[in-house]
C-alpha cells in the first residue's frame, strides 16, 4: 500500500467518524483563538484530518490520491526511492501547517473563526504536477498546468479578500506558494536536475491539448 493511499484512508476514516461526533470535530478543528490561549498547537495538523462536508472530504481525497501518487513517483525519480516516502510525508504535513500560519495570525483573537480540511496540503501537492511539466493539460478546466496555477492563485487571493463563504482560500493560496518553494528548495539541495528539466519544458512552450488531438 502506498503512503498516499494510507494517508487517504486515515484522513477519510477520521473525517467520517467526526461527521457524527461533534465533540471530536471541535477538538480537531483549527481554532486560532484556542491555539493562542491554550497552546493547542496540535490543531495546526489535526484540522487536516477533518472536513466540513462529505463533498469537501471527497474532493480533497481525490486531489490527494491523484497528485500524491504523482508526487511520490516524481520524488522517487529525482531524489531516490529511499527518501521519497519521507519527503512526501514532510511535504504534505508541513504544507498543512505552513498554509495555516497566515490564518492563525489573522484570526488569533477571533473566537468565532474555525477551519477544517486538508486543502493546504493538497494544494501544495498539486504543484508538483506544475513543476514537473508546466504545459501538461488539465481536462477541467482546460488549461496548461502553469496557467492553472496562476489562475488558482489569483482566484484564491481574490476570494480570500471577499470572504463570506467559509472556505479557507488563504490555505489554498499559501499551500500552493509553499508547494513551489518546497520543491524548488529540495531540488536545489538534492537534485537540481528537476529544475533544469522544468526550464527545458517551460521553454518548449505549450502543445495542442489532447482533447483537440494533441499528445
Amino acid at each position: 500500500m502506498s503512503l498516499t493511499i494510507l494517508i487517504c484512508i486515515i484522513t477519510g476514516g477520521v473525517s467520517y467518524i467526526a461527521f457524527s461526533n461533534p465533540a471530536l470535530q471541535e477538538r480537531l478543528t483549527f481554532i486560532p483563538y484556542l491555539i493562542k490561549r491554550n497552546k493547542e498547537w496540535y490543531r495546526f495538523i489535526s484540522h487536516g484530518f477533518v472536513h466540513g462536508s462529505m463533498g469537501h472530504l471527497l474532493i480533497n481525497l481525490f486531489v490527494l490520491w491523484q497528485f500524491g501518487e504523482f508526487t511520490d513517483r516524481l520524488f522517487q525519480v529525482y531524489f531516490g526511492a529511499e527518501i521519497a516516502g519521507t519527503l512526501l510525508i514532510v511535504f504534505y504535513f508541513s504544507a498543512i501547517i505552513v498554509a495555516s500560519i497566515y490564518s492563525y495570525l489573522k484570526h488569533q483573537d477571533n473566537p468565532s473563526y474555525r477551519a477544517v480540511g486538508a486543502s493546504g496540503g493538497t494544494s501544495a501537492i498539486l504543484t508538483s504536477y506544475v513543476v514537473y511539466d508546466p504545459w501538461q493539460w488539465f481536462l477541467f478546466p482546460p488549461l496548461p498546468s502553469i496557467l492553472m496555477l496562476v489562475a488558482y492563485l489569483w482566484y484564491s487571493n481574490d476570494m480570500a479578500k471577499k470572504g463570506g463563504d467559509n472556505i479557507g482560500h488563504d490555505a489554498h493560496f499559501y499551500g500552493m506558494v509553499y508547494g513551489v518553494v518546497f520543491i524548488v528548495c529540495v531540488s536545489l539541495i538534492l537534485n537540481p536536475g528537476l529544475l533544469s528539466d522544468f526550464l527545458v519544458r517551460l521553454l518548449e512552450g505549450p502543445s495542442m491539448p489532447p482533447f483537440l488531438g494533441g499528445f
